[in-house]
């Protein structure tokens, strides 16, 4: 995009944040632990205009925002119940420091692949465990990998960002900006219905493929929670902790409500 070479992204902001570190601020373990928490931070106008104009100043002009869904764990060696249950496990994970550094933290061996790569990897046996949305598993058919367990843990919820390279942007007048912007808006409405629905049937659709789904209870959640707070600590001051102080603040009101 920077290059000129493409002029949309439509995508999580997690691949962009290996050069502009401050977009994967929704990627941090559990810092929207559900869809309440995640609603109200993405209406929250200070949080937004604040990361916008993250956007704007990487060189995009942000339109809307969608959900990429929950990630979840799957594997093909045993139930993963609690932190402990990972230890030994090789997984793959998306190309994220963090999110290698989550696993590392208990006791799993991340490695980073492209899923072209992971596919093959996982059929073999070479990798146990991957982490991906359940919409995933289901449309990629990862139990057909010898992916026999599956927790629903629920960690991270990347945002979907629409966006336009900002010379792209500027080339047009105000009446075709508004069109793309409602167009971007109403497709991420959408988007975000059919990841929400999909959630809601996720596990039985997954477990109706003969997969072992494990859906932790609260308490449970927070042992994966308190499993994480070392490396949430860490990277909260190295991508962008006023933003993400605003986050916590937004979170901490639905808890209230």
């Amino acid at each position: 995009m920077r290059q000129g070479i493409i002029d949309v992204l439509c995508g999580a902001p997690i691949n962009w944040s290996g050069t502009v570190r401050q977009l994967g601020v929704f990627t941090l373990p559990f810092i929207t632990p559900d869809h309440k928490a995640l609603d109200a931070v993405l209406n929250s106008k200070a949080v937004m205009d604040e990361y916008f104009d993250l956007v704007r100043k990487a060189g995009a002009e942000p339109l809307a925002v969608g959900e990429t869904g929950f990630r979840q764990i799957s594997n093909s060696k045993r139930p993963i119940l609690k932190p402990e249950d990972l230890k030994g496990i090789k997984i793959r994970v998306v190309g994220s420091p963090m999110y290698g550094e989550i696993m590392n933290g208990m006791g799993a061996n991340p490695t980073f692949m492209s899923w072209a790569d992971a596919q093959p990897a996982l059929a073999s046996g070479a990798v146990d465990a991957q982490e991906n949305p359940l919409e995933v598993f289901l449309a990629a058919k990862i139990h057909t990998l010898g992916q026999k367990f599956v927790t629903k843990w629920n960690y991270s919820n990347d945002i979907l960002l629409f966006a336009i390279a900002n010379p792209v942007w500027q080339s047009w007048n105000a009446q075709d900006q508004k069109i793309v912007r409602d167009c971007a808006q109403d497709a991420a409405k959408q988007q975000i219905a059919l990841v929400r629905k999909l959630f809601a049937e996720d596990v039985e659709r997954v477990r109706a493929l003969g997969v072992n789904v494990h859906v932790p209870t609260p308490a449970g959640m927070k042992e994966w929670q308190i499993a994480t707070r070392r490396i949430y600590a860490r990277w909260k001051v190295q991508i962008e902790p006023s933003l993400i102080a605003k986050i916590e603040q937004v979170v901490e009101g639905t808890r209230k409500g």
